[in-house]
């Protein structure tokens, strides 16, 4: 048979929907553009750096807006009419992406300010190229639907944050919080890779629908090593969200890190880690609920009770860091976070209880970046930026007072930061609508505990200041980011009801 009469093979060629990449895309590109620039822009004109990726954050989420008419899926297993897909766009992945993004974005307004205070301590064009390359890994993440996918995210989000915790140069702090981060991050990578090999030996499959699909027809004598696979994947998911035991790296990490890199680290790597734990819990591994629910209940009630725990211990100390107090107050949130995940397991509409997680995350990222903000604002002027730094916040500057206790009031869950309120509550509803009782009392006495050093912290900021008052001049890129930060946590608490209806509308 001649060549031109055999017959055409199936074409392996696919079309790619742009529109629905566009904008972890738009933020790659912007990483390799900045990088470029910074070879051939002069020292004096390194801020332009910034803006410019500053812009191209914005531009990267507004590219969210023409994708919520609908789903969207590409690189679609080629010759089949509804095939598995690596990429979808649905409305889940569009919450996230809005939550990476919008937190990079303020992230990247406080580095401004962080690179000009530096004065050459942090190479500009460096900096930027991390910053955006692991936005754009965690952009990806949340739309990933195959196992290699999401692995590969986690490792474009986690990866460049390595580099970024450890850019100090000459700072053994840094160096030292890097090389922590980055020995924990490798060995609970390296275990989740061993648990996606067990779940292809036995489902033949990496698209988590199949694998969903597959799973309950495994064979009996592959039943352990699935069992196995299931929980080693979740693993790593759980190390980026900071859940108990992966804790340990937070608190020097925070503390280490230039402090704009440990306000993303605490919202965007937060977001990376609960949006991994749902898609392999929730759409790969449902009929395992039965193994991974239980599991993230007791990692949920470890979680909250040490990352409060520490925080309460950190005031037995003189002089605590600022800093450090937030990271362990990132911890226990986490726990709150892993709530609703569990509760999956249990309800009996598990989007329910995962637009729980989604809303708290959504209300979490607004306030805890922006007391972020506002630590960088006083550590402008007090380079330990202990919490004693901010007695008397409210004599010298009460805008940023006023924000702050705001923020810390959200965090606690109490008036007027209704929208911590209204958070703290749907989590706490959907523990009890999946019958886990022991949980939301757990949850509970946290929430008790936590009280003591938010309003402790918040008491301090409206006494009267020990020695000179500090005057602290705030540069335009950081009044922009405390601004936005307080005016969405205010309309959120005006209106908390829109969070959970966008946080849960459609979700997969």
């Amino acid at each position: 048979m001649s060549v031109l009469a055999q017959p055409a093979a199936a074409s392996v060629v696919q079309s790619v929907d742009w529109l629905a990449i566009a904008p972890p895309t738009l933020t790659a590109v912007t990483a390799l553009a900045v990088l470029v620039a910074d070879l051939f822009v002069p020292a004096a004109r390194k801020p332009v750096l910034g803006w410019v990726s500053v812009a191209g954050l914005a531009a990267s989420a507004l590219l969210l807006l023409p994708l919520l008419d609908g789903h969207r899926s590409t690189f679609c297993r080629a010759g089949q009419a509804a095939g598995p897909c690596s990429y979808t766009a649905d409305h889940f992945a569009l919450v996230i992406q809005f939550l990476v993004l919008g937190g990079a974005l303020l992230a990247a307004l406080l580095s401004v300010t962080a690179l000009q205070d530096a004065r050459g301590g942090l190479p500009a064009g460096e900096y930027w190229f991390l910053l955006l390359s692991s936005a754009a890994g965690a952009a990806l993440l949340p739309a990933s639907r195959d196992l290699a996918t999401l692995i590969v995210a986690l490792e474009a989000a986690s990866l460049p944050a390595f580099a970024l915790v450890g850019l100090r140069h000459g700072d053994r702090r840094s160096s030292d919080a890097a090389l922590k981060f980055f020995l924990s991050s490798v060995t609970a990578t390296a275990v989740s890779l061993l648990g996606v090999s067990f779940v292809y030996a036995t489902t033949g499959t990496l698209y988590l629908t199949q694998v969903a699909d597959r799973l309950p027809h495994v064979d009996a004598q592959f039943h352990t090593l699935a069992q196995t696979g299931v929980v080693l994947t979740l693993i790593g998911f759980a190390f980026k969200l900071a859940a108990v035991p992966f804790h340990f790296w937070v608190p020097d990490t925070y503390v280490g890190a230039p402090l704009p890199i440990a306000a993303y680290l605490s919202v965007v790597g937060k977001a990376v880690g609960f949006s991994g734990l749902i898609l392999t819990a929730v759409l790969a591994f449902p009929s395992y609920a039965d193994v991974w629910g239980p599991a993230l209940a007791v990692l949920a009630a470890l979680t909250m009770t040490a990352g409060n725990v520490g925080a309460l211990r950190q005031q037995a100390t003189r002089a605590y860091s600022a800093v450090r107090l937030l990271a362990w107050s990132s911890v226990g949130q986490a726990g709150y976070l892993l709530v609703p995940i569990a509760a999956a397991g249990y309800a009996e509409d598990a989007r329910k209880a995962i637009g729980s997680t989604v809303a708290y995350a959504l209300m979490y990222a607004v306030v805890n970046l922006g007391a972020f903000a506002v630590a960088a604002l006083v550590g402008r002027t007090r380079a330990s930026n202990r919490v004693a730094d901010y007695r008397g916040l409210y004599a010298t500057n009460p805008a940023a007072a006023l924000l702050l206790a705001f923020f810390l009031l959200c965090l606690a869950g109490l008036p007027p930061g209704i929208i911590g309120l209204f958070a703290k509550v749907t989590v706490f509803a959907a523990a009890v609508g999946a019958g886990l009782g022991w949980l939301a009392v757990v949850m509970a006495v946290n929430v008790v505990i936590a009280l003591y050093y938010y309003l402790h912290w918040t008491a301090l900021l409206f006494r009267s200041p020990e020695g000179e008052p500090v005057r602290h001049r705030v540069p335009a890129p950081l009044t922009a980011a405390i601004t936005l930060a307080g005016l969405l946590g205010v309309a959120l608490s005006g209106a908390p009801q829109l969070v959970l209806r966008f946080a849960s509308g459609g979700l997969f």
